[in-house]
C-alpha cells in the first residue's frame, strides 16, 4: 500500500508539472492575481511599489513558462517577494452591515487546473490579511469610490504590453468595484479570456479603440462609455445628413429639415420614413454597430445608436424611403456639422395648465429647479391631475418634491455601496424620502417615462410611486441606475455605474428598467401626424378616473 501512495503521489507530481498553459491561461492567471494583489496585499496596497512594472516584468517572465509548474513556481516566489503579510484580526471581526455578495468571486483562487494548493493558500492568506487601511490605487469619496495614482500609457497603441494593461486595469476595475458585474450577458470571467487574444492581435490606433469599446460593452451598462474620436470617426464619420427624426418601429421618421449654408435643397421632406442606409435595414446597422455601444438592454442600445445613423464619411448616402404609400429610393448629400444651421431652441414652459378648466397640470421635471418648486406647487395643488414628464434628466429635484406630494416618509429605493476594506464586497442599504405631510397633494399624479428616463430620473420615478394615485405611463426606463464612476482608460474618458440600485424589496431595476403600469409604444403614424401619444395616454387615463 505504501509503494502505491508513493506511486500516486509521484505521478500525480510528474503529471502536473507536465501540465502545458497556453497563452491565455497564462496571461488570465497573471491578470487575476495582478488585480487581487493590487487590492488585498498590504505592501501593494499601500503604493510603494512600481506595480505597473512588476506587471510588464512578470509578462516578459511568462514568455519562458510552458507548463504549470513553473507557473506557479513564478507566482509563488513572487508573491514570497512582496513581503511577510502580518496577521489581521480586524479582518474577522463581524459588523452589522447587510452584505450584497453577488459579485464576490474569489473561486478563481482555488482552481486546480491552473494553481497549485501553494499559490491557492498563499492568495487565500492575503485574502483572510488583507490591507483594510488606505489603499493607493482607490479612494472612496462621499457614497463611491474613485481610481487613483494610475499612470497614463496614451491613448496610442505603442505595445502589446501596454494594451494588455489596459485590460488588465478595467477588468480588475469592474471584476471589483463594478455593482452589476453578476447581470452582465457573458460571464465577467469569459470575458477575459475573449478578450486577452483580440488585445494581442492589435497592431494600430483605430483597432486599439475599437477593442477597447468592445470590452466597455461588455459592462452592458448604458451608464458606460468611451470618449474617443478615432471610435466616432471609425463608426459613423464626421458627416451628417441634415435632418431630425425620430426612431420608431425600426424606422427613422423624419420630424425636421435643417438648413446648410450652401442652402442646397433637400431631398426629404418631413414625414418621410427611412428603412434602409446603403443597403442595411436599420436594425440590422443597430446590430451591427451594437457591439462597441454599451448599453443596459436593446432599447438602450437603440436610443444610443439612433442619433448617430445618417453620419458617414462619405459626401452622400443613398437611403430608401416610404412616402406617401410610394418606396422609394433617394441620394442624399452629407454635410460637415459646423455647415448645417439650426433654429434657436423654442423656451419650454417649466409648468403649465394643459386644460382650460385648469384641473390638470404639467411639469416638465427635466428644466424645472428646486428654487422653482414652492411657485409650481402654489399654481398646481388644487388640480385634480399633475402630469410630471420625466422623459428627460431631472435637476436634483427629488427630495423637494417628495416634500410637497407624499404623504409620510417612504422607503423607496435600496442601493449597494463598495466595501473598500473587502473589495469585491457590497452592503445594502435603504433609502427613505419624504416627510409627514397631512397637506400632501391628494390628486392624481401621473408620471411619463420611457428609454431617456435613466439613473436620477428611473429613482425620481420610483419616488412618484410612493404616492398613493401614482400612475406610470410610457416604456420601459433605461435600466441604468446608481451614481457613476469616472475614470480614464488607455488615457480616454470613460465610467461605470458605481453603486447598485434596486425595489425597496431587492428586485433588479438594472438592464430591466421600470416598467410602467400603462405600457405606450410610439407608432409611425403618431410621429408622423405630430402626436405625442404618451401624453395622450395620460390625458387618457385621468379623463377615466373623472
Amino acid at each position: 500500500m505504501r509503494h502505491l501512495s508513493v506511486f500516486l503521489l509521484l505521478f500525480l507530481s510528474l503529471n502536473f508539472s507536465a501540465q502545458t498553459v497556453t497563452e491565455t491561461q497564462k496571461l488570465e492567471s497573471l491578470c487575476r492575481i495582478w488585480g487581487f494583489l493590487k487590492y488585498y496585499h498590504p505592501h501593494v496596497a499601500n503604493g510603494n511599489l512600481n506595480w505597473d512594472k512588476q506587471l510588464f516584468q512578470k509578462m516578459i517572465e511568462l514568455e519562458s513558462v510552458y507548463d504549470k509548474e513553473t507557473l506557479n513556481t513564478l507566482y509563488s516566489d513572487w508573491i514570497i517577494s512582496l513581503g511577510e503579510v502580518p496577521q489581521c484580526k480586524e479582518c474577522s471581526v463581524k459588523d452589522e452591515k447587510v452584505y450584497f455578495l453577488k459579485n464576490l468571486d474569489l473561486s478563481w483562487i482555488d482552481n486546480s487546473h491552473i494553481f497549485s494548493d501553494k499559490v491557492s493558500k498563499q492568495l487565500r492568506y492575503i485574502e483572510n490579511n488583507r490591507n483594510l487601511g488606505d489603499n493607493h490605487y482607490f479612494g472612496k469619496g462621499g457614497r463611491k469610490i474613485y481610481f487613483r495614482n494610475e499612470k497614463s500609457y496614451g491613448s496610442k497603441f505603442t505595445s502589446r504590453a501596454t494594451g494588455l494593461l489596459e485590460l488588465f486595469r478595467y477588468w480588475n476595475y469592474a471584476e471589483y468595484f463594478f455593482p452589476y458585474k453578476y447581470e452582465t450577458d457573458q460571464n465577467w470571467n469569459d470575458v477575459l479570456t475573449e478578450m486577452i487574444p483580440k488585445f494581442l492581435m492589435i497592431d494600430n490606433d483605430r483597432d486599439y479603440h475599437l477593442t477597447l469599446a468592445e470590452l466597455v460593452a461588455k459592462t452592458d451598462d448604458s451608464h458606460a462609455y468611451l470618449s474617443s474620436k478615432e471610435i466616432h470617426n471609425s463608426l459613423f464619420g464626421n458627416r451628417k445628413v441634415p435632418v431630425d427624426y425620430s426612431y420608431v418601429e425600426g424606422k427613422l421618421v423624419i420630424t425636421k429639415i435643417n438648413s446648410t449654408k450652401s442652402r442646397d435643397k433637400s431631398p426629404f421632406r418631413k414625414g418621410d420614413v427611412i428603412y434602409d442606409i446603403e443597403g442595411k435595414t436599420i436594425p440590422q446597422m443597430i446590430n451591427s454597430l451594437g457591439k462597441y455601444i454599451p448599453a443596459s438592454n436593446s432599447w438602450g442600445k437603440v436610443n444610443k445608436i439612433k442619433d448617430k445613423l445618417l453620419f458617414s464619411n462619405n459626401d452622400s448616402l443613398s437611403v430608401k424611403i416610404e412616402r406617401e404609400g410610394q418606396n422609394l429610393e433617394i441620394k442624399t448629400k452629407t454635410y460637415l456639422i459646423k455647415n448645417i444651421l439650426h433654429e434657436k431652441a423654442v423656451s419650454l414652459q417649466k409648468w403649465k395648465f394643459i386644460d382650460h378648466e385648469k384641473k390638470t397640470g404639467y411639469v416638465n421635471v427635466g428644466i424645472i429647479e428646486k428654487e422653482d418648486l414652492d411657485d409650481m406647487y402654489s399654481s398646481l395643488k388644487l388640480t385634480k391631475s399633475i402630469i410630471f414628464d420625466l422623459r428627460n434628466y431631472p435637476k436634483q429635484t427629488i427630495i423637494p418634491l417628495s416634500y410637497l406630494l407624499l404623504p409620510e416618509p417612504s422607503v423607496y429605493y435600496q442601493f449597494t455601496f463598495p466595501d473598500t476594506s473587502y473589495p469585491g464586497k457590497f452592503y445594502s442599504r435603504k433609502n427613505s424620502t419624504g416627510r409627514k405631510n397631512p397637506a400632501y397633494y391628494k390628486g392624481n399624479v401621473i408620471v411619463l417615462v420611457d428609454e431617456n428616463t435613466q439613473s436620477q430620473a428611473e429613482t425620481t420615478t420610483m419616488m412618484f410611486k410612493q404616492h398613493p394615485k401614482a400612475k406610470i405611463i410610457g416604456s420601459n426606463t433605461s435600466g441604468a441606475n446608481g451614481d457613476v464612476i469616472m475614470f480614464k482608460i488607455a488615457d480616454l474618458e470613460t465610467r461605470f455605474t458605481g453603486l447598485g440600485a434596486y425595489y425597496p424589496d431587492g428586485r433588479e431595476t438594472q438592464r430591466i428598467g421600470i416598467i410602467p403600469d400603462i405600457i405606450v409604444k410610439t407608432t409611425v403614424e403618431g410621429v408622423k401626424s405630430g402626436k405625442d401619444e404618451v401624453l395622450e395616454k395620460a390625458l387618457e387615463y385621468i379623463k377615466s378616473t373623472n
